[in-house]
């Protein structure tokens, strides 16, 4: 039977139901109160006719009129059919001393309140398991046309198996009714029950965000022990995880609840499912340790491979092998245009039977191509999907348009480069530093699509979200994370594994010591003048300084003139249009 939370919240009482222990309602005994809210009463109830136990749910204060009954009733009756593994059966919809009540079996376990109030507070990972399992069965519930409308600690119960149940909630009206399966096709959309539908979702998702919240705090957010005045004042107030946490909170699972809490609708997650999916990139990437990036993406990567070639490779393979009396770096710069391709070479020749040839590894196509010959070359395109790959091709331009950015930075990077270093090296440098984003934009172009909003809002969101912690917001882990792990699956050096990682935008730019600093730090300015070209200072017509904020970050670093990067930025970019592709024109 579910125990009984060891304290209750700030909301009033009843008129009638809350009475004491033992007093009855109608044909069941009372006795014990699970949970309430402002909204909801929640009881362990016995049936003296059957001697069995249920659990009831109640609404806090009685239907005002007969009218009201009946929507309470047909909003209970709807919620009644719906048969998940996380939400509690409904047995039975009934009304006892003109109080409506929902009733369900009393399993095994306890309340969620009764668990924080009673025990150790939980891991981080025993909270995200316990949000998925909710989760579940709360898009369940969307998905239907309904909503549960009073989610907190009293309503969630945790069985003896240690897996999350909702229990039904009792606010009535929290959703609007859905429509009958056989209405007529030329019934006119009742836009606005749409509205209170979608609103009713987004409170359930909030709802879910301040119990995670207090999951991970010890401490309920905003002080507020009532989670429906938590969510009115939501409106109005920042919520944000703190730093003293009695168990620390991995940064990924940081950004994730923060925004789960976020206030800017434009920021949050777009339904129950999107939560649920955040968490579980989270908690697969812990579970396989320092691997666990890689995991996410491994399975994919064997079927569709890492990118999809640009359209016309067997052209440019053609005419590499075309060009086999003239110079390697000629072949090569034909080769590096296609990052897939690019890509690959290095994947191949840093693979195990290339490694006694290859020494410390190999960081540029044109080394390559000197080990693995035409022959070579040839066999290396065949394991390339051709545009757009396993992509479906409404997501095929913003793929293009990010494989156009890496492009451009990686011909920025080159034309930063100093004579005494290898221009090609810091090209696929500046190319690697956006592997995460290709990553993503291929293998999970939705996600991809919500982070993208969450960097750049729309003009009413003052300002958009860091891109790591964007991520970690809606995968659970970080761009970068995802791209280290590809690389050094593919072999890739340590020099190049140490400068493709992206210079922090939150610290000052330091004078490299060694040649991969300096290969990391070129890159980056390549990658945050590509940046900065796209910035909404630069939509607004300040290119020039939005440029030349990037200009002053490096210009000691790596020693750039006042208009250096500038004109690196024109050079790149007539240098891509020379050699676009039809993906850029669509781009």
């Amino acid at each position: 039977m579910p125990a009984a939370p060891s304290s209750s919240t700030s909301a009033p009482p009843p008129t009638s139901a809350s009475g004491a222990v033992g007093r009855r309602l109608g044909r069941f005994q009372l006795l014990s109160l699970l949970g309430k809210s402002s909204r909801t009463m929640l009881w362990c109830a016995r049936e003296p006719a059957t001697a069995h136990d249920l659990i009831l749910a109640l609404p806090r204060h009685q239907p005002t009129d007969a009218a009201a009954l009946e929507h309470w009733l047909h909003d209970a009756r709807l919620v009644a059919r719906l048969n998940h593994p996380q939400l509690l059966p409904v047995t039975e919809v009934g009304v006892e001393e003109r109080w409506p009540y929902v009733a369900g079996p009393a399993i095994e376990g306890m309340t969620l309140d009764a668990r924080l109030a009673g025990g150790e507070p939980p891991t981080p990972a025993d909270a995200a398991l316990w949000m998925i399992d909710l989760l579940q069965g709360l898009a369940f519930v969307h998905e239907a046309g309904l909503a549960h409308g009073d989610i907190g600690a009293y309503s969630v119960l945790i069985d003896a198996q240690g897996r999350a149940m909702l229990l039904p909630g009792a606010d009535a009206g929290s959703a609007p009714p859905a429509r009958a399966a056989g209405a007529s096709a030329a019934r006119a959309v009742d836009t606005g029950a749409l509205r209170l539908q979608r609103d009713a979702g987004a409170r359930d998702l909030q709802a879910c965000g301040l119990l995670l919240h207090r999951l991970l705090a010890g401490a309920p957010a905003l002080d507020e022990t009532d989670p429906p005045t938590a969510l009115e004042r939501l409106d109005r107030e920042i919520v944000r995880l703190g730093w003293t946490t009695p168990q620390p909170v991995p940064d990924a699972l940081r950004a994730i609840v923060n925004r789960a809490t976020e206030r800017e609708p434009q920021r949050r997650y777009l339904g129950a499912r999107s939560l649920q999916r955040a968490l579980q990139g989270w908690l697969d990437a812990q579970a396989a340790g320092s691997e666990g990036a890689l995991a996410l993406l491994l399975d994919r990567m064997h079927s569709v491979g890492h990118l999809p070639a640009l359209p016309g490779l067997l052209s440019r393979v053609s005419a590499v092998v075309a060009m086999e009396q003239q110079r390697i770096s000629d072949m090569a710069e034909v080769l590096i245009q296609d990052p897939a391709l690019a890509f690959e070479l290095l994947r191949l020749v840093n693979a195990a039977q290339f490694a006694a040839q290859a020494g410390s590894g190999v960081a540029t196509v044109r080394r390559a191509v000197q080990l693995i010959g035409v022959q070579g070359l040839r066999r290396s395109t065949t394991g390339l999907k051709p545009w757009p790959g396993a992509l479906q091709q409404q997501h095929a331009p913003a793929l293009a348009a990010a494989l156009r950015e890496a492009r451009l930075a990686a011909h920025v990077a080159r034309r930063l480069c100093p004579a005494d270093m290898d221009g090609e090296e810091a090209f696929l440098v500046g190319l690697l530093q956006h592997l995460g984003a290709l990553l993503l934009r291929y293998h999970f172009p939705d996600e991809a699509e919500q982070i993208h909003r969450l960097v750049h809002p729309g003009p009413e969101v003052p300002r958009g979200m860091p891109e790591a912690a964007a991520a970690c917001a809606v995968i659970g882990v970080e761009p970068e994370v995802l791209a280290l792990a590809v690389a050094r699956h593919w072999g890739l050096p340590e020099s190049m594994l140490h400068a493709m990682r992206r210079v922090s935008t939150d610290a000052p730019v330091r004078t490299p010591d060694q040649r991969g600093d300096m290969m990391r730090l070129l890159a980056g300015a390549a990658v945050e003048a590509v940046d900065a070209l796209n910035s909404r200072e630069a939509r607004s017509g300040a290119a020039a300084v939005a440029i030349g904020k990037v200009t002053q970050r490096y210009a000691r670093a790596i020693v750039l003139g006042q208009n250096e990067l500038a004109d690196a930025l024109q050079s790149a970019l007539r240098d891509v249009d020379a050699s676009a592709h039809p993906v850029d024109q669509a781009a």
